[in-house]
C-alpha cells in the first residue's frame, strides 16, 4: 500500500485548502445557533467543483477516485470549519450523485446527475423512518405499481438536505412481503404533487446542515424515474454506504488537525504556575494522544479509501473506518475542550461546537454499534 499523494492530488488538497481558508471562513456562531443553512458557501464550492468531485467528467463531474476524494474532502474539513455545510456536500454527494452515477441510465444522468454535480441542484436521500433506523430495510413506505407509473406513499424522517433539495432518492418496497428484496429507489423532484417537506428538525449538532421530515401522499412517479430494477434497493443503498462511511469522516479528519493546532498553540501561549500549560504532563499527554489519534485515523480511512480505489470491495474497512474516525474525533474534541478549560466551553471558543458536531459522526451513516456488528460479522459472528 502507498498512501502518498501524487502531484496532482497534492495540488488539489493545497488549491481546496486555500480556497476553504480564504472562502469559506465566514463567521459561524450566529448561523449556528440560528441553524441556518449557507447557500452562499455551498455556491462556492460548488463553483470550485467540489460538489461533484466523483461524478464522470462527461456529466460536469470532476472523476476522482475515492482515494482523492477523501484527501479533498479532508482538506475541505480543515480549512472550513462549517461542519454543517460541509455534511450537506456529505451526503449530496453519497446519497445522490454517487446513486446516480452507478445506476443511473444515460437518460437519468443527462438529466439530474449533471445538474447534481455543477451544484445547480442539491440532492438528499430519503431512507430513515420513523419506525427503521438501524433496521434499515424494515420500510413502510409502499411503491404501487399502477400502469407506467409508480404511487409512492409513506413518511421518512431525519432527511439531511430535504429543505433545500431539488432531488430526493425515495426508498419504497414494492413487496412488503419480499423483505429487502422489494425496496427499491425512486428519483422525486422537488414541486412533485405530493411531496411534502415538513418542519424544520433542530439539532444538538451539525445546525448549518438543514434536515425536515418528508412525508409522501399519493405521489406519482414515472416509471422513468425508478433508479434501477425493482428490488435493488439495498444494492443502492450499500454502495452509497461505502463510499459514505470512507469519504463523510474525511472531514473530520481535516478538524481533528485543526483542533490539534489550536490546541497546540494554546497550550504554548496559556501561563500558568510560571511556564505554558503545555510543559505540564497531564496537558502533554492529551496534545500526544490527540496527534497518535489522529495518525491512525488517517491510516484506517486512507487504507479503505485505498481498497475502493483499486477496485477492491472495503465494507469492512469502511466500518472500521468510520467506527474509529467518529469515536477519536469526538474524544479530541474532549480533549481541546479540557486543554482551554473554562475558555473552551465558552461558545466564543467554537470547540464546543466542534464536540457538538462531532457526536452526530457515531450516529449518522449506521451507528457505532451497528459498525461493530458489521466488523464482527466477518469474522463469522
Amino acid at each position: 500500500m502507498n498512501f502518498a499523494w501524487n502531484e496532482d492530488q497534492t495540488a488539489l488538497r493545497d488549491a481546496i485548502t486555500r480556497f476553504a481558508v480564504q472562502a469559506l471562513a465566514d463567521p459561524l456562531i450566529e448561523r449556528d445557533r440560528n441553524s441556518e443553512f449557507w447557500r452562499e458557501g455551498w455556491q462556492k464550492c460548488a463553483q470550485f467543483g467540489i460538489t461533484g468531485l466523483p461524478a464522470p467528467m462527461e456529466y460536469g463531474g470532476g472523476g476522482a477516485d475515492t482515494l482523492t476524494t477523501a484527501g479533498a474532502l479532508e482538506a475541505l474539513g480543515y480549512g472550513c470549519p462549517d461542519n454543517g455545510l460541509i455534511f450537506t456536500i456529505n451526503a449530496h454527494l453519497w446519497s445522490s450523485v454517487v446513486p446516480l452515477m452507478t445506476f443511473g441510465t444515460e437518460a437519468q444522468k443527462q438529466r439530474y446527475l449533471t445538474k447534481l454535480a455543477s451544484g445547480e441542484w442539491i440532492g438528499a436521500h430519503c431512507m430513515t423512518e420513523p419506525g427503521s433506523g438501524s433496521d434499515a430495510y424494515s420500510l413502510r413506505t409502499r411503491a404501487e405499481r399502477r400502469g407506467d407509473r409508480y404511487v409512492l406513499h409513506g413518511s421518512k424522517t431525519f432527511i439531511t438536505n430535504a429543505p433545500a433539495a431539488d432531488l430526493m432518492i425515495v426508498f419504497a418496497t414494492v413487496d412488503p412481503a419480499k423483505g429487502a428484496a422489494g425496496v427499491t429507489g425512486f428519483l422525486v423532484e422537488r414541486g412533485t404533487p405530493g411531496l411534502l417537506v415538513q418542519g424544520k428538525i433542530e439539532k444538538m449538532g451539525l445546525r448549518t446542515s438543514p434536515m425536515s421530515e418528508v412525508v409522501l401522499e399519493d405521489c406519482e412517479v414515472p416509471e422513468e424515474n425508478r433508479l434501477g430494477k425493482e428490488g435493488i434497493g439495498p444494492s443502492i443503498f450499500t454502495t452509497s454506504m461505502e463510499w459514505e462511511r470512507i469519504c463523510i469522516l474525511a472531514s473530520q479528519l481535516g478538524a481533528m488537525q485543526r483542533l490539534l493546532e489550536t490546541s497546540v498553540r494554546y497550550a504554548k501561549e496559556r501561563q500558568q504556575f510560571g511556564k505554558p500549560i503545555g510543559k505540564f504532563q497531564s496537558i502533554a499527554n492529551k496534545i500526544a494522544d490527540m496527534e497518535v489519534r489522529l495518525e491512525t485515523g488517517r491510516l484506517v480511512l486512507y487504507k479503505a479509501a485505498w481498497l475502493k480505489s483499486t477496485g477492491k470491495h472495503a465494507l469492512r474497512e469502511a466500518s472500521i473506518a468510520k467506527l474509529y474516525v467518529s469515536e477519536m474525533c469526538v474524544q479530541n474534541c474532549l480533549d481541546a475542550i479540557q486543554i482551554q478549560g473554562g475558555y473552551g466551553y465558552m461558545t466564543e471558543s467554537q470547540i464546543e461546537r466542534e464536540l457538538r458536531d462531532a457526536v452526530a459522526g457515531t450516529i449518522y451513516s449506521g451507528t457505532s454499534e451497528i459498525q461493530r456488528m458489521i466488523i464482527a460479522g466477518f469474522q463469522g459472528l
